[in-house]
């Protein structure tokens, strides 16, 4: 790995969300407005990547923007096969999710945690597994984070008193 990129691997890391967002751009990722990004895993044609406004990217999610031709190499010498990936305004990509070429996320959508999405998803849904599949509308998971939604203090120590009192009863 050459010194620039361990430097670009650095920043995306342990760079400030400023820092990070205009490493990106300087790698050749679209990205918009008031995103939050904590993955360093762009690949090597981050040039192929698009991210809307307010868009969410968790810890350790992968952009592959390649398929695999490798075995074929022998037989065509320059045979490659590269795809765009695009994610529309107003998304979240959940812990480790891996995102492979030619796929359109959103927008108003979420991709959980740990999926690997291997074709588009829909406006306006969640979508998780291996291969990521439509679970449900924004609009039923929006219910249900509500039915589970635990009001608390924005101090942590409190918010760690609330939360342990709901979940284990006061109980160490």
């Amino acid at each position: 790995m050459g010194l620039r990129r361990l430097i670009q691997k650095l920043k995306l890391r342990y760079g400030s969300q400023e820092t990070v967002i205009r490493t990106l751009r300087g790698m050749g990722v679209r990205i918009g407005e008031r995103c939050r990004v904590y993955t360093a895993h762009f690949g090597s044609e981050p040039w192929l990547i698009k991210i809307g406004d307010h868009v969410c990217i968790s810890n350790d999610v992968t952009f592959v923007n390649h398929d695999l031709t490798y075995p074929l190499q022998d037989k065509y010498a320059s045979l490659t096969a590269f795809g765009p990936i695009e994610i529309k305004d107003n998304c979240q990509i959940g812990v480790r999710a891996t995102i492979l070429p030619h796929v359109t996320i959103g927008p108003n959508a979420i991709v959980g945690a740990c999926s690997v999405v291997t074709q588009d998803v829909p406006p306006n849904c969640v979508a998780a597994g291996n291969p990521a599949r439509v679970l449900c509308t924004l609009d039923e998971y929006e219910r249900k984070c509500m039915a589970r939604h635990i009001d608390i203090p924005n101090d942590a120590e409190r918010a760690r008193a609330v939360l342990e009192a709901r979940f284990w009863g006061g109980k160490s």
